[in-house]
């Protein structure tokens, strides 16, 4: 008989759908460039695959002719659009520690969210007004991009189902680590 789902035990017990797949998408500003990285793993952090970009360091007419949309430009649409459209396992809900990565979700149908340190401030929407997360987790505040409303109860809906071990925060970690490991063997853009 097929596990469908997971109860935690405890008074706050939660059902976690185990074959719920989550996408961590970082991106890195190094000496060579910008660099990213993509971590698939199951509801309770194990992975699943995982992708790196190839270093992008942009020429000073590049960085003159995209002035403040440069650093969105590159995490969004070449760093990371490349690295989730050529992953082979898909998600249901990609989740980003830095804000540009959240522009990638004009580029694709997955829900993404923005994973904001405690130490981050508010995000400020054009109008200047300060826009309100969709949920907090003990990690810090999660955004969705303004443009997509329509996400937030899906992403509440998601959230609610990670075990509540899972420590959102921890999976970027674990991208800066292996992106250094990765540049160091010399491989670039592969799965493991």
């Amino acid at each position: 008989m097929p596990i469908k789902k997971f109860v935690t035990p405890g008074p706050d017990s939660q059902v976690c759908v185990p074959f719920l797949k989550l996408g961590f998408l970082g991106v890195l500003e190094e000496p060579r460039g910008y660099m990213g990285g993509y971590l698939i793993t199951n509801a309770w952090g194990q992975p699943l695959e995982f992708r790196v970009s190839n270093p992008v360091q942009p020429s000073r007419v590049q960085q003159i002719l995209y002035g403040h949309t440069l650093r969105p430009y590159i995490f969004a649409e070449l760093i990371s659009r490349t690295l989730v459209e050529n992953a082979a396992t898909s998600v249901e809900i990609i989740i980003t520690d830095s804000r540009p990565v959240l522009d990638l979700r004009r580029c694709v149908r997955t829900p993404m969210v923005w994973l904001a340190g405690k130490e981050q401030f508010p995000r400020i929407s054009e109008s200047g007004v300060c826009e309100p997360p969709v949920t907090s987790v003990p990690q810090g505040n999660i955004y969705s991009h303004p443009e997509f409303a329509a996400d937030q109860p899906i992403i509440c809906k998601l959230i609610k189902q990670l075990p509540n071990c899972l420590d959102l925060s921890e999976p970027f970690q674990r991208i800066r680590e292996a992106i250094g490991e990765a540049r160091k063997m010399g491989i670039m853009s592969r799965a493991s």
